[in-house]
């Protein structure tokens, strides 16, 4: 392979490529580097941190105010922890592709349950385990994880009172897209999905009186349908296939649409629905290396943070500064804005988070300070009377310069440029890079990774 489709590749698969990586694998061919890739995605290593605290606790505690309000005010934290831990398996995995899929299935299936720490792990896990998995039965899982049943108010869906949120974001954001299916449909489905429910400790559970057992009339098709019953026939349209292989295909190739690439997609995904043959398509595609595929996506923030630690390794001394750059840069994990997740691509960058981004690596590599605000604005864009909200705080890092020094020791100023950024640089910033190639290497770098063109991938 090219060495720069080696390095396209794996901006796309995971967060950059270091130079010895690079230089084995542009030995191998394309099919040789993606089979390894596989190799690696097999088994999927769960992601868990302490929840001692649940053991004893009875849904009974649950009924006594304080208590319940001291449960959840514990759950906040631990979900708190479990984003800390979720970023420290991003910027340390052991593999990272399955953690890559696991942020765009996070983005697709958007659940947010900051109230119970332990649906939240149990549901960040359920994307984790079928992420390479069948989209059918992955979808099936998702509408009776507790997580979700709660989140899209599910629980309430009972057959006097059909509840249709569920059921409508299924079809719009989760499988079809918008305008893809009728009002009918959307009434006609959320029967189906009357009754789900789950116990105390998530455990998926039917109430079976609370469950319509009549006919329902759904794309056309009429029978006693449950909630399996609607995923079924929703997957048995084209447009499923459809659906899911553009938003794979902007998350992974392009924002900008290719239809016949898109179509293409579809007719692998559509046989059997299987997400890993199709990612296999994708890497495996002539124009998944096209040109103005190579550097024309913008990083998301955990991308970004990600791509700088591939780099230059870093740690946090303060795990809550995790969650404060995470909350500078526009995405918590784990706290997602709405039902339709983060808006991605040019969304990622405005006038604010683009100066934060453009700082950032200074502000990691040195121990830098930084000033924020409760509200996540820079200081100078505050009316006076909000400058009491303004903080400011040195974001304290432990930098393995010696890790650095080491994975980059063959290269010098000049191969550093091609090694860091994955994109086309333009003139000018060409032409100041040449002038200071003379700088040390460690802060030669650091220019590096604060470029615009540092943000595309």
């Amino acid at each position: 392979m090219k060495s720069a489709h080696v390095q396209h590749l794996y901006n796309r698969i995971g967060f950059g490529i270091l130079p010895d990586q690079l230089n084995q694998l542009a030995a191998k061919s394309k099919q040789e580097v993606v089979a390894s890739i596989f190799a690696d995605v097999k088994q999927p290593k769960l992601l868990k941190v302490d929840l001692s605290f649940l053991k004893e606790l009875k849904p009974g505690d649950l009924k006594n105010k304080e208590k319940r309000q001291e449960i959840r005010k514990k759950s906040r934290r631990k979900v708190n922890e479990y984003s800390v831990a979720w970023v420290k398996r991003i910027l340390n995995p052991t593999d990272v592709f399955r953690e890559k899929m696991t942020l765009f299935w996070a983005n697709h299936f958007v659940c947010d349950s900051r109230n119970n720490v332990l649906f939240t792990q149990n549901y960040n896990n359920l994307l984790r385990k079928n992420a390479f998995g069948n989209f059918v039965s992955f979808t099936k899982q998702v509408s009776k994880d507790a997580a979700m049943l709660g989140y899209l108010n599910n629980k309430q869906n009972k057959k006097k009172s059909p509840n249709e949120n569920f059921a409508r974001e299924l079809m719009e954001l989760f499988t079809l897209g918008e305008n893809n299916y009728s009002e009918t449909d959307i009434k006609e489905s959320a029967r189906a999905f009357t009754g789900y429910n789950h116990n105390f400790r998530g455990k998926f559970i039917l109430r079976e009186n609370q469950h319509d057992t009549n006919d329902k009339t759904f794309f056309g098709k009429t029978g006693n349908f449950n909630g399996d019953d609607i995923i079924d026939i929703i997957t048995q349209q084209k447009q499923c296939a459809l659906f899911i292989s553009e938003k794979i295909y902007h998350y992974f190739v392009n924002e900008v649409s290719n239809k016949a690439h898109i179509t293409a997609m579809a007719n692998v995904f559509y046989k059997d629905y299987n997400i890993e043959n199709l990612m296999r398509f994708v890497l495996l595609s002539d124009w998944f290396y096209n040109e103005e595929n190579i550097g024309s996506k913008i990083k998301a923030p955990i991308d970004f943070l990600a791509s700088i630690h591939k780099i230059v390794p870093f740690e946090f001394e303060q795990p809550k500064q995790i969650l404060l750059v995470q909350r500078l840069l526009g995405q918590t994990l784990l706290k997602p804005p709405n039902v339709a997740g983060f808006k991605t691509g040019r969304s990622w960058i405005d006038s604010n988070t683009l100066v934060k981004r453009l700082r950032l690596p200074s502000i990691l590599l040195n121990n830098a300070e930084i000033t924020y605000t409760d509200l996540g604005d820079e200081e100078s864009t505050l009316p006076k009377k909000d400058k009491k909200l303004k903080r400011k705080t040195f974001i304290k890092t432990q930098t393995d310069w010696l890790t650095f020094e080491e994975n980059f020791k063959s290269t010098n100023n000049k191969t550093l440029i091609y090694s860091v950024l994955g994109s086309n640089i333009n003139k000018g910033t060409s032409e100041l890079l040449e002038e200071n190639l003379h700088i040390p290497k460690k802060d030669f770098c650091i220019q590096l990774l604060s470029l615009p063109e540092f943000q595309l991938c």
